[in-house]
């Protein structure tokens, strides 16, 4: 296995956004390689962290780097979707912060073996959990078209959903497709030349549309979100870091349901629904990454951190 290597997005304002507690109970709930988690266990003295991710090789280059902590660290392979299991399995009720860091890491990206990326030539496969059955070969030569499409066009948000869509199964009824690199060319095909270039490479949102419905990851947040919130202890701050409109949307949705969640009518002059806010957003302008941390780092440019806080009454 080649070196972990993954350079975190908005490091310290995403560790400084949980406001960390020495004695708090905090869960990093994608916990890559460590780079956050390093920055909370180091905080902690009697308190503790929890750290889960879904990747084999997370989980290993994880319990090495943060070997100093082991004392207050415990580490969980398996999605951040089984939080709630997972804290009751270690008789963890209520927690000071939850850290979301989502999207792919740097590692997988440039793991070609792993079939995330469109720049190398590698196995079609782009699964976060290696444990899973199905795999984007899977995807890309079982969907019907009109769901490729669908995926192409929700997850990928490009215009050419249908092209592509149609391209992928005339080329797969000749042959499945098997490769990362035969994929990125079938996608080349479907974009008109002259627009092939505005955008980047043209077979970047079709991975990510298939990497997302392959690791079900809008999914996974949009139910995961209100849960954590409830799970936060009272002054708890909840961070999420979102690299596309897709993901950004649903946590500034969630956040701003949870902080106004009242349904009334707005002529009512009372309350009637009973819903009751559980806290608050912090950032009503999402924390962004700095000119030098983009300089430094091109992946983070996309990135957006948000914050919730929970309120200070008694949580449920």
């Amino acid at each position: 296995m080649q070196e972990f290597k993954h350079v975190s997005v908005l490091l310290h304002e995403a560790v400084e956004g949980l406001a960390i507690r020495p004695d708090g109970i905090y869960v990093d709930g994608t916990l890559g390689g460590a780079g956050h988690s390093y920055e909370i266990a180091s905080r902690l003295t009697s308190g503790r962290l929890i750290g889960i991710d879904q990747d084999g090789d997370a989980i290993r280059a994880a319990g090495e780097r943060l070997a100093p902590f082991r004392d207050r660290v415990s580490i969980v392979r398996s999605n951040y979707e089984n939080y709630r299991k997972i804290l009751d399995d270690l008789q963890i009720g209520q927690v000071n912060g939850i850290l979301l860091d989502l999207g792919v890491s740097s590692y997988q990206l440039d793991t070609a073996e792993r079939g995330f990326s469109y720049m190398e030539d590698a196995p079609l496969d782009m699964r976060m959990d290696d444990r899973g059955e199905r795999t984007a070969a899977d995807i890309v030569n079982g969907y019907p078209q009109a769901e490729l499409a669908r995926v192409i066009r929700e997850y990928g948000e490009d215009s050419f959903a249908n092209n592509i869509a149609k391209h992928i199964v005339q080329a797969r009824e000749k042959e499945p497709i098997k490769t990362t690199g035969e994929l990125a060319e079938i996608i080349k095909a479907a974009i008109p030349a002259k627009l092939r270039a505005k955008e980047g490479h043209p077979a970047k949102r079709t991975f990510q549309a298939i990497r997302i419905e392959l690791n079900r990851e809008l999914t996974v947040l949009a139910e995961s979100l209100d849960g954590m919130i409830k799970s936060l202890a009272p002054g708890g701050r909840f961070c999420v870091i979102t690299f596309h409109s897709l993901e950004d949307r649903i946590v500034k949705q969630s956040f701003r349901k949870n902080e106004h969640p009242c349904i009334c009518p707005p002529d009512f002059p009372v309350c009637m629904c009973g819903r009751k806010s559980l806290g608050a957003v912090i950032t009503r302008k999402p924390i962004l990454p700095s000119a030098e941390e983009i300089a430094e780092n091109r992946r983070s440019k996309s990135a957006k951190l948000r914050i919730f806080e929970r309120n200070e009454e008694k949580a449920d």
